[in-house]
């Protein structure tokens, strides 16, 4: 198993609450909320973020309007919907009780794996003499 691969899984697993939270402090460009990502080392591309952003969007979580830019062609900024931001806030109740729930689970798993640890005598290195 690679743990690379894992560990891209889990903030896959996160993006869209992330994604969400970001877009609910104010309207963002789609270039902020990558730039924001990688501040917090959740690595994002892209190719990651405009699908997430469209279904988003087609689910009425989301909704854009267009602004003039002095460099380049108008831009899509995106807000929350009033369905979205009640769907963040499911998000964020669910995320809260997932870390409880994964914190005390890993907790449990430390303090076993410890006390296994110094329950095990050490092994001898004696040798039979023939």
């Amino acid at each position: 198993m690679n743990l690379e691969n894992t560990k891209a899984q889990m903030r896959k697993g996160i993006l869209e609450l992330c994604v969400l939270s970001i877009i609910s402090e104010k309207e963002a460009y789609p270039s902020d909320i990558i730039k924001r990502l990688k501040q917090a080392e959740l690595i994002v591309v892209e190719g990651t973020l405009y699908p997430l952003l469209s279904r988003l969007k087609n689910a009425e979580l989301l909704t854009y309007t267009w602004k003039e830019s002095k460099a380049g062609p108008p831009r899509k900024y995106y807000h929350l919907t009033d369905s979205g931001l009640s769907f963040l806030d499911g998000l964020h109740d669910t995320w809260n009780h997932l870390t409880k729930s994964v914190s005390h689970s890993i907790t449990k798993a430390k303090t076993k794996t410890k006390t296994k640890a110094k329950a095990k005598p050490k092994s001898s290195t004696k040798t039979k003499s023939k």
